[in-house]
């Protein structure tokens, strides 16, 4: 048996992805300014996400509880710039998105930590809007 291929291809998404470009800012704005609430108004009640340390987050609740300590503590003061690298639609309500991290100096530029940063989200739209109902981080090593 072939596996098939699931694309929705039937509408022009371009709002719809610069739509999700915007959730993806608001995300990197709330990291940028420690400011979890902004980090997690994009992510359902029952969103799940994996940190870049493995662990499993359920629930918006335990997303913004974990948030607010990271940015209090290992992340205070952190800064990165993300980019939407893809996005693709399996039906007209569900994206598939990833996005690329880079860590900034105090400049703005970018640090060399000898890491960057990927992440995979799954995102559906509900009541006119994008909300993102999965989340993978993974550290990228640099050569």
């Amino acid at each position: 048996m072939t596996a098939p291929r699931i694309e929705d291809t039937s509408t022009d998404h371009a709002a719809d992805v610069e739509a999700i470009r915007r959730v993806i800012a608001d995300i990197e704005k709330g990291f940028n300014t420690g400011d979890a609430e902004l980090l997690v108004e994009h992510f359902t009640q029952n969103a799940t996400a994996v940190a870049v340390s493995g662990a499993q987050l359920d629930g918006r609740d335990a997303l913004l509880a974990f948030s607010r300590t990271a940015l209090a503590g290992p992340l205070r003061g952190q800064r990165a710039r993300y980019e939407l690298a893809d996005v693709q639609f399996v039906r007209p309500d569900v994206a598939v998105a990833h996005k690329h991290a880079q860590a900034l100096d105090e400049a703005g530029e970018p640090a060399d930590v000898g890491h960057a940063m990927s992440a995979l989200y799954v995102l559906v739209r509900e009541g006119g809007r994008w909300w993102v109902v999965a989340r993978q981080k993974t550290l990228v090593s640099r050569p």
